[in-house]
């Protein structure tokens, strides 16, 4: 099946999106929470309560004027009535074409998402997911989700999260894409450079430096690579030149996190749109890294090897003082010899003439440790970012200019 956009710019029939909102309502509920029913509360109260009054309060000033000093008093209240009535009409008009677009956006984004063997959702409250921007604020949803589950789980969606109270509260809105991934890797950021600004990185989180890894060619110039220390070699061996390649190609635009069995793409946008460019442009970006996956799965983590041998062998032993010199369960097993390791007897095909003797069938081959990874690279260590050492240090030279300098000349 081929990438089809139609759903996302062809016409819709308004029977069809109210079907739609409907059989939604069923499905996931109504959607109505504190806010929007505060919302709803007062435009209510504004064109059925406060509206009238006003309008009532300004008819009777204009009739009591005009019987005073001449009804040409009746333009100077009737042009902010007027004002007034048609700043509540727009507002009123405004809602109710935000809520039919809303509805018109989900039925086209779900008539894509099914033209494409995907699956739409308009929500998910706190989305279980273990990228950087979903560890951050409060009111944590993601809107507008787009996801395929076979042959491996990938969903598109909208982020928001809001930091701060009060007057400083934020909303940070991001678009992402997050992709499952058959074992998990080490902590791995690519910054890309594209979208920096002036202060820096636009990522919610900043990385130490001393944890930034230079690759060969051109990519540090679309992208600041961040691995845990002591694992920059597994960097080297999963960012290979084809892969590098491929994001360089596809990617330069996104940020890049890789962290436990997920891979994220982020972007300050609307991952999830009407647009059907934007939408050809991600599919490409994902499926051309899906294309370098294979490698990826082949990565084992060897300190995990390393740990299990030492746990399973808290120190050396030796034979017993009292058991026999000649007593083969007292001697290492790689020196006991079999009837076919007996001087003058041929030894057995693919066998050693002394070899190690085990109580049970190892499996054939060559074996690696479990997929998984050790403590140290699960994460990144995190740091702090630009900006704030900037406005440290603004704050700390106006603190000289104006307190430091004129008690130094004052002297």
């Amino acid at each position: 099946m081929s990438f089809d956009a139609r759903p996302l710019t062809g016409p819709v029939d308004p029977a069809a999106v109210r079907a739609h909102a409907h059989a939604m309502r069923q499905a996931v509920g109504s959607g109505w929470n504190a806010g929007r029913i505060g919302t709803v509360l007062a435009f209510a109260v504004i064109a059925l309560v406060v509206t009238p009054v006003f309008f009532t309060m300004f008819i009777a000033i204009a009739v009591g004027l005009g019987s005073q000093i001449g009804w040409w008093a009746l333009l100077v209240i009737a042009v902010p009535a007027l004002a007034f009535f048609g700043v509540a009409v727009a507002l009123g008009l405004g809602f109710f074409g935000a809520w039919r677009g809303t509805r018109e956006r989900r039925y086209r984004l779900d008539a894509f998402a099914r033209a494409n063997r995907l699956r739409y959702l308009p929500g998910i409250a706190s989305p279980p997911l273990p990228g950087m921007i979903f560890r951050h604020g409060s009111s944590r949803r993601s809107t507008d989700v787009v996801r395929g589950e076979r042959p491996r789980f990938v969903e598109f969606g909208n982020y928001r999260y809001s930091t701060g109270s009060g007057k400083n509260r934020t909303t940070h809105r991001w678009g992402y894409v997050a992709v499952k991934l058959d074992i998990p890797l080490p902590h791995i950021v690519l910054d890309a450079t594209s979208n920096n600004g002036l202060f820096g990185s636009n990522l919610p989180m900043s990385y130490r430096k001393e944890q930034r890894l230079s690759l060969e060619g051109d990519f540090d110039r679309y992208f600041s690579l961040f691995c845990p220390r002591g694992y920059e070699s597994d960097a080297l061996y999963l960012f290979t030149p084809d892969i590098m390649a491929r994001f360089i190609d596809s990617a330069a635009a996104l940020d890049v996190e890789i962290v436990d069995d997920w891979l994220f793409f982020y972007t300050k946008r609307e991952a999830v749109t009407l647009d059907p460019a934007s939408w050809a442009w991600l599919f490409g970006a994902v499926a051309a890294m899906l294309d370098k996956l294979a490698q990826w799965e082949r990565w084992r983590d060897d300190r995990l090897r390393a740990a299990a041998t030492s746990s399973s062998h808290p120190g050396p032993t030796g034979p017993s003082e009292s058991a026999s010199a000649t007593d083969p369960a007292a001697m290492p097993a790689s020196v006991v010899a079999e009837p076919s390791d007996a001087p003058g007897a041929p030894a057995a095909a693919g066998h050693t003439a002394v070899h190690a003797a085990t109580p049970f069938d190892a499996p054939p081959g060559v074996l690696g440790p479990p997929p998984g990874v050790a403590p140290p690279g699960r994460r990144l260590s995190t740091g702090v970012r630009r900006s704030t050492i900037i406005l440290i240090a603004i704050i700390v030279g106006w603190w000289a200019l104006t307190w430091v300098l004129p008690l130094l000349f004052a002297w």
